[in-house]
């Protein structure tokens, strides 16, 4: 047995190779001359790593273009792996599949009461899971891990759903550990909006950035911090519970305790209401939307208001860790202007000048698809590189092949 010691030979080259493997899978594909900029390594060595790569199955190397000249695309071969996503919101699942070169190979989404039951909701899940597995022609045996996304905060000590005002129906669940021990795969877990944030991180509006917030307005309001391309969660977990700031400490009781949380104003099932008497008891959010695009004034109102509102929340998170971007997600982010200037109304008022000016704000370039892509990229960022240099994917066991009947 040969022992690499530090400072080797062989132990630098072993580490090269683990940093062109890391930046191929966090950015799904790479030139030769992206990989040596952002690893820092010379492109001497870099074409070499990258043809020992290929050779052995870990890259796969297309032909492409970058600023007008032939270049090589490098992204991870599909026979490497893949995995899996699954978002649950309050009142939707929704499952894809991916693999290592951020391809979605399936996907499927489906209303879902969540809130009612977690078994109910975890059935489910197992058995999409299974059915998009097997789509894509791929065996379980290549699936490295799955990512999974709940609408609330994680206690990072005991890996439980940390509200119970938020899903009462999963008092006493471990999302992680149920969901782990019915597919008999490796689980990560997160809350939405650092998923969301995730997302649009790899795939959308945040795209280029190191820095950013994203924003999701729903039932609750929370966001998801990125800093230094890393998800910022906090000791406890809890980190970006932007709901939570108080704006006036005279105003509506929030589900925390607290009055006039940001939440009380913004959040669907406080906003809705002030349009139910004249809109119907049935309003939704992408109909308000619906109706504020097509003018009608109530909802226009309604609007910008809680865009006013979402800004203050906005300029506080720029006073304390100074982003370069935020993205709004959610289906408010489908009203546009409507909602995003009152943001960067607000955030000019009350945000320190030179952070406001720095700070461009964008709606989402995900939609509903932010969390479960999210939920692909938290597996993609979270993965070991020796596992996939060696070969020592994990194996899943027998229990997604014997599914519990429908």
């Amino acid at each position: 047995m040969v022992v690499e010691t530090p400072g080797s030979q062989s132990s630098l080259h072993r580490a090269n190779l683990e940093r062109v493997v890391r930046a191929v899978r966090l950015s799904g594909s790479l030139t030769q001359a992206e990989i040596a900029r952002s690893t820092g390594l010379s492109a001497a060595t870099v074409s070499n790593i990258v043809r020992e790569l290929r050779d052995n199955g870990t890259v796969q190397v297309t032909p492409t273009s970058s600023g007008g000249r032939r270049a090589r695309s490098v992204a991870l071969s599909g026979d490497v792996g893949i995995v899996v996503g699954v978002d649950f919101g309050h009142s939707h699942l929704r499952v894809a599949v991916g693999n290592l070169a951020h391809q979605v190979l399936a996907e499927q989404s489906e209303p879902i009461d969540v809130d009612a039951s977690a078994s109910q909701g975890f059935d489910r899940a197992e058995q999409l899971v299974a059915q998009l597995i097997e789509s894509t022609g791929i065996g379980v045996d290549k699936v490295l891990g799955v990512g999974l996304g709940v609408p609330g905060p994680i206690d990072v000590e005991s890996g439980a759903i940390g509200s119970t005002a938020i899903l009462p129906g999963w008092s006493g669940i471990n999302p992680r550990q149920e969901l782990s021990d019915r597919l008999g795969m490796p689980v990560q877990v997160d809350n939405d909006a650092n998923l969301g944030a995730l997302g649009e991180l790899v795939w959308g509006g945040g795209r280029g950035v190191r820095d950013l917030a994203y924003i999701k307005v729903a039932s609750g309001v929370g966001a998801g911090l990125v800093i230094d391309g890393r998800i910022y969660r906090g000791p406890g977990g809890t980190a970006g519970e932007i709901g939570h700031i108080t704006l006036d400490e005279s105003g509506p009781v929030c589900r925390c305790g607290n009055r006039g949380c940001l939440e009380t104003f913004t959040a669907a099932r406080y906003t809705l209401e002030l349009l139910r008497s004249s809109h119907g008891a049935d309003l939704t959010v992408p109909r308000m939307v619906q109706y504020a695009r097509e003018g009608d004034p109530g909802c226009r109102r309604v609007i910008a208001d809680v865009g006013r509102h979402i800004g203050m929340g906005v300029a506080s998170l720029c006073n304390l860790l100074n982003p370069s971007r935020v993205v709004l997600g959610g289906d408010l982010a489908e009203a546009g202007e409507l909602v995003l200037a009152p943001i960067r109304e607000s955030v000019a008022r009350y945000a320190i000048p030179s952070a406001a000016r720095q700070l461009s704000i964008v709606p989402g370039g995900l939609g509903a698809r932010a969390e479960v892509l999210g939920a692909l990229a938290l597996v993609l960022s979270e993965m070991g590189d020796s596992t996939l240099l060696d070969g020592n994917a994990p194996a899943a066991v027998p229990a997604l092949s014997a599914q519990r009947p429908a």
